[in-house]
């Protein structure tokens, strides 16, 4: 895999469009033999993807370490009013620029229509704050190559032991989102707020994201999951540095809460008088 990219600065209209996908453990769906997910019979094209709003401290070493690990690295600038482009660039990176901050939502949507415009066959989501490992990609991807999963989770909590330093609040706020994504479904999740993920081209071209906020993170969930696609956790490792975040816990987590609800009463809504089934059959 090359280590290295031509820059160049993308013009904001190439990242316009719909994209998105998927949530569900492997313990979840034991009998879902019947579906194959995507499978290449060539060496696919993977690229990683990093949403960034404010980044330059770390952004740099991010892409440098996931360029060992992907074909291609992409920063989507979400209208950073800091030097996010210029470290990103310098370090390898194509960039996707916001002229102005768009929200989460958008930046992921940016991220998918990059991927497809590029002719990705896997685009792996990895925040470019420094909380997760570029080099644990491999793993990440590993149940997509294998033709086990459409999308993949990096979990934090699969085995939660490995987080001794996760703060409490954090936790905590992971725990009741998960539940409310989980509740009164089958296909379960253990932690339904990473954004360290992988995605088939299948999970592009067909889910369409209409979140701008950090509710994305669970609208991609929900309707994948209303789909059928299967869903694969496998466990990862985060660290976590007061300085790598800025948005605020609590207003992200009641932001994140309140997505959940609605996005999750619009799908019992689309099929009325009888529970949602995905490309399984399982009540979700």
């Amino acid at each position: 895999m090359s280590t290295s990219q031509r820059m160049e600065l993308w013009p904001e209209e190439m990242c316009q469009g719909s994209v998105a996908p998927t949530g569900v453990r492997a313990s979840s769906f034991p009998e879902q033999t019947g579906i194959v997910p995507r499978t290449h019979s060539m060496r696919p094209k993977i690229i990683a993807a990093l949403p960034c709003y404010n980044e330059e401290r770390f952004v740099g070493e991010t892409v440098r370490r996931a360029q060992k690990q992907v074909d291609q690295v992409i920063v989507i600038d979400d209208g950073s009013q800091d030097a996010t482009s210029s470290a990103a660039k310098a370090a390898g990176a194509l960039i996707v620029r916001h002229g102005v901050n768009k929200g989460y939502g958008e930046a992921i949507r940016s991220c998918f229509q990059a991927a497809r415009v590029n002719g990705t066959s896997i685009i792996v989501t990895i925040d470019g704050d420094n909380q997760h490992m570029p080099e644990e990609i491999k793993a990440l991807v590993a149940p997509i190559l294998k033709g086990e999963a459409d999308l993949v989770i990096g979990s934090r909590l699969v085995q939660p032991r490995q987080q001794t330093n996760m703060p409490r609040y954090r936790k905590l706020g992971i725990k009741i989102i998960t539940w409310l994504f989980n509740v009164g479904s089958q296909a379960k999740v253990c932690d339904a707020q990473s954004g360290f993920r992988a995605y088939t081209r299948e999970i592009l071209d067909t889910i369409t994201l209409t979140d701008k906020g950090m509710g994305v993170s669970v609208e991609v969930l929900i309707k994948a999951r209303e789909m059928g696609f299967i869903i694969r956790e496998v466990p990862i490792s985060c660290r976590y540095d007061d300085q790598s975040s800025t948005l605020n816990p609590l207003s992200h987590g009641l932001g994140v809460a309140m997505a959940v609800v609605k996005f999750r009463a619009l799908s019992m809504c689309s099929r009325p008088g009888t529970p949602a089934k995905g490309r399984n059959g399982q009540k979700v």
